[in-house]
């Protein structure tokens, strides 16, 4: 039961969202400026890195809608998002996208300076300033969207099917819409 009466009956962070648009417009414009601009990594691959984030952080909301994002994107789908769940070492995943999961990892981890051996790995692996930087932000971003949604209890879907009709909205819309 959610920690504050949620006068609509969505779950999770949209429950939130449509809650307090006031606040859901600048949270969906960052989400989409991170998940689903141009960018050098696909929109795939930094819905996986929020799914991971989300995973780390016991948010079973942001894990689900967003691994369903990743898998409706990636080579592998599904499978591909339950192999980083269950550790990216040994994922089907580039090496460039693994060294990148572990630097999310770590800014999971503690907020202090990810180590220069997960920037030096993600450098030999071709990573780019870009692909450093949009990482660090998407999983610190994620730790606040998951704390947002885990520490206010919100409701988890009881639909089957949730997840996939999220990930449909979200690579049809993006988040731009999401409270709308």
């Amino acid at each position: 039961m959610p920690h504050i009466t949620i006068d609509n009956d969505h779950p999770g962070i949209r429950g939130l969202m449509y809650q307090r648009p006031d606040t859901a417009r600048p949270l969906n414009h960052l989400a989409n400026a991170l998940l689903r601009a141009p960018a050098s990594l696909s929109p795939g691959e930094r819905e996986l890195i929020a799914a991971y984030v989300s995973h780390l952080n016991s948010t079973p909301f942001c894990s689900g809608t967003h691994g369903a994002a990743a898998a409706a994107q990636l080579d592998g789908g599904r499978d591909t998002v339950t192999a980083v769940f269950a550790g990216p070492e040994n994922a089907p995943v580039t090496p460039r996208l693994r060294t990148l999961l572990r630097i999310a990892a770590e800014v999971q981890a503690a907020a202090r300076p990810v180590s220069d051996e997960a920037v030096k790995a993600a450098r030999a692996e071709g990573a780019k300033d870009s692909d450093i930087h949009d990482t660090v932000l998407i999983a610190a971003a994620f730790c606040l969207y998951n704390r947002y949604v885990s520490c206010l209890a919100t409701d988890i879907p009881a639909q089957d099917g949730y997840y996939d009709e999220a990930a449909r909205r979200i690579v049809q819309d993006g988040y731009a819409t999401a409270s709308e």
